[in-house]
């Protein structure tokens, strides 16, 4: 079941890493609906967030706790949006979003389109909160 995000896992194609320990993996969206927005993965190849061992879904979820926490303090927002799709890449994912209002969610609205230069910034913005 290898995916984009098991070559991303192995340093095979860059990514714009925000947060990483030797379970789970925290990176910006290439194609972001938001400033910000961060992508949360186990290292472990598996398709459904609900497939996840019990152990392995609560620490998930904690590491996106602590990343969604960075978001908050280093992207200018209300709060930070959460949501699990699943049906672009084929492993398990959550989206953390920095939000305004309910429609900064809205995954069918027009892809922001950033420069390398800009994740640079905004990697570096989010990796450095404290």
């Amino acid at each position: 079941m290898s995916s984009i995000f098991t070559k991303i896992i192995n340093n095979e194609i860059p990514a714009y890493k925000i947060a990483e320990d030797e379970n789970f993996l925290a990176f910006l969206d290439v194609s972001p609906i938001a400033e910000g927005h961060t992508l949360v993965i186990p290292k472990k190849e598996i398709d459904l967030i609900f497939d996840l061992e019990t152990e392995d879904f609560k620490n998930l979820w904690s590491f996106a706790q602590m990343v969604a926490k960075k978001i908050q303090k280093a992207i200018p927002c209300k709060r930070v949006g959460v949501a699990v799709i699943g049906l672009e890449v084929p492993h398990a994912h959550i989206h953390l979003v920095p939000m305004h209002n309910i429609g900064d969610l809205d995954f069918g609205k027009e892809r922001l389109q950033l420069s390398k230069e800009e994740y640079k910034k905004i990697q570096e913005t989010i990796s450095n909160a404290l």
